[in-house]
């Protein structure tokens, strides 16, 4: 008999990836396109709709080549929180100044709506409380009240369709409409059972969107893993090269596919903590250029400062907090290249190994080393970093807030650059560590961290997040787990798995376990009163600056 697999594709903000998955989890093939970037000015960034469909057919493609089309039971995507706009005919509508048709997608790190965010943010409505009481200009409501208030005639005026990027995607391979639950109730403040409600968007200024029974923003929703329509369409299949009729599974955020990816892994013989609880005691972390920390309940628990409770969002019949980081993987990018000893360090990873990307950090991370006369955390012990560069996600929910950095000389080595390079990925699990501790006051119970994601391949973030959490963290055995979270949502859909639960436990492997060094409890805890003050410092001194 043929071996049977899944497709996912993983649309992230700078990539499109997709995977064969074997029944068992097992990536067999994977393939990546770069999708384009722009940035118009400052804060705007933009995407087109249409190249990041053509990059999905072609690693679809170069994945599949080689096995039967009859193979291929399942599709499932996943995709960054961005905002696509359709006009009645389905084709794209323009969301810059310049008019640009193909540019129609207002990514997820747009920040133009800051503005419109604070305003949702002071009308107090009850909405908010699920988003941890503060609206953020990287979710959908103040993204439209910005193209509306902005760009009426040219975009506004003409739209028709208003999409979260996941449900582009299952859309344009299936044709239904039908939206995910992740997508509307982790992006668009939907609330099921009781779904949307009308005098929200009312009090926003956005009341036009209530016709035709919501049309525009999604009348029908289902959770993730359902399958949608009558599977692939004709022309959809055509794209992909598969058999029309091919299952596609609702879609997920990007995050949430990387938690089904991780989380739901049976860590039996593992020795953790979280071994005899419930999944509710783990917390999956979706770290690259942004991070995400996802937590469920079998209640739902209000976090200020993050967003949810979500029911459904990510596993059905469980509720989602979600926190996060505006800024990680691309926070240490800034970092690293932006430092004067940059070149230098180029020209010594490039003398050990053929040039990458990543050989830059695994150079760093063996630099600390050779620097350390013990653990390589304590060279960290003068130089910290708050990590809000783009802005604080969570807990603090404050978008205006702005990096900070103590402790600088006038040396420009490359010993300088690689403590520098310590300091913001020890400020990085700080962050995650006052996360941590929001949820833990609202009655969450995390005893393991499980992480996924380009920066969960980095040796010395994965140490640093033990260590300042003082928690275990489990690396999953396919390191692409988003991919495998995605291809979960195929065998829903083609139902081969009779839940998402079923598929999880199926599909998700522990890989590896990296324990915390406790003997560096005390110095975590000495630095994460540094992080505190800093922040509190940093309103200390904007307070002083608005005095008259």
């Amino acid at each position: 008999m043929a071996e049977l697999f899944y497709v996912g594709v993983d649309v992230g903000t700078a990539s499109v990836r997709a995977a064969l998955v074997t029944r068992e989890g097992q990536l067999r093939s994977t393939a990546e396109e770069p999708i384009s970037i722009w940035e118009p000015q400052p804060e705007h960034y933009v995407q087109s709709s249409t190249d990041i469909w053509q990059k999905c057919c072609s690693v679809v493609k170069r994945v599949t080549h080689g096995v039967q089309k009859s193979q291929v039971r399942g599709l499932g995507f996943d995709a960054t929180c961005s905002l696509v706009v359709l006009d009645e005919s389905f084709q794209p509508v323009p969301v810059t100044e310049d008019g640009d048709t193909e540019r129609n997608v207002v990514m997820w790190m747009d920040h133009r709506a800051a503005e419109q965010a604070a305003h949702i943010t002071n009308t107090g409505h009850r909405v908010l409380e699920r988003v941890g009481g503060v609206m953020s200009p990287e979710m959908q409501p103040p993204k439209l009240l910005w193209l509306k208030e902005n760009l009426k005639e040219s975009c506004w005026d003409k739209a028709r369709h208003f999409f979260d990027l996941p449900d582009f995607l299952s859309w344009k391979a299936t044709g239904s409409l039908t939206r995910s639950l992740c997508t509307l109730v982790c992006k668009w403040t939907y609330c099921p059972p009781e779904g949307w409600d009308a005098s929200f968007w009312t009090s926003i200024g956005l009341e036009d969107l209530l016709e035709n029974n919501f049309s525009k923003i999604g009348s029908v929703t289902c959770s993730p893993g359902i399958a949608l329509g009558d599977g692939l369409t004709q022309e959809a299949a055509a794209d992909l090269g598969l058999n029309p009729g091919t299952a596609v599974g609702a879609s997920l955020i990007d995050a949430h596919a990387g938690g089904l990816g991780v989380i739901g892994a049976d860590v039996k013989g593992f020795h953790l903590p979280c071994e005899q609880l419930p999944v509710t005691s783990r917390m999956a972390m979706i770290c690259g250029t942004s991070s995400c920390h996802m937590a469920i309940s079998e209640q739902p628990l209000f976090v200020p400062g993050v967003w949810g409770p979500y029911l459904s969002a990510m596993v059905p019949g469980l509720w989602l907090n979600e926190g996060g980081q505006s800024a990680t993987g691309r926070l240490i990018e800034h970092v690293v290249k932006g430092h004067a000893a940059y070149t230098r360090l180029q020209e010594q990873a490039q003398q050990r190994v053929p040039f990458t990307g990543e050989n830059i950090y695994s150079y760093l991370n063996c630099h600390l080393s050779s620097m350390a006369n013990s653990a390589v955390d304590l060279l960290g012990s003068g130089l910290h970093v708050w990590p809000d560069f783009h802005g604080n996600r969570s807990p603090l929910a404050d978008p205006t807030l702005k990096g900070m950095v103590i402790g600088l000389s006038l040396s420009q080595t490359l010993d300088d650059l690689a403590l520098l390079y310590l300091a913001t990925v020890q400020a990085l699990a700080l962050g995650t560590l006052h996360i941590l501790e929001a949820m833990k006051e609202a009655g969450h119970d995390i005893r393991t961290l499980f992480l996924c994601g380009g920066l969960s391949k980095n040796t010395l973030f994965v140490q640093i997040h033990a260590n300042a959490t003082g928690l275990p963290v489990v690396l999953p055995d396919q390191m692409e787990a988003v991919l495998v979270g995605a291809a979960v949502l195929g065998a829903c859909a083609s139902r081969d798995c009779s839940t998402i639960q079923e598929a999880m436990e199926k599909m998700a492997k522990v890989g590896r376990v990296v324990q915390p060094d406790h003997d560096l409890q005390s110095f975590y805890e000495r630095k994460y009163k540094v992080f505190l003050q800093l922040f509190s410092h940093q309103r200390d001194y904007q307070a002083l600056m608005n005095q008259r």
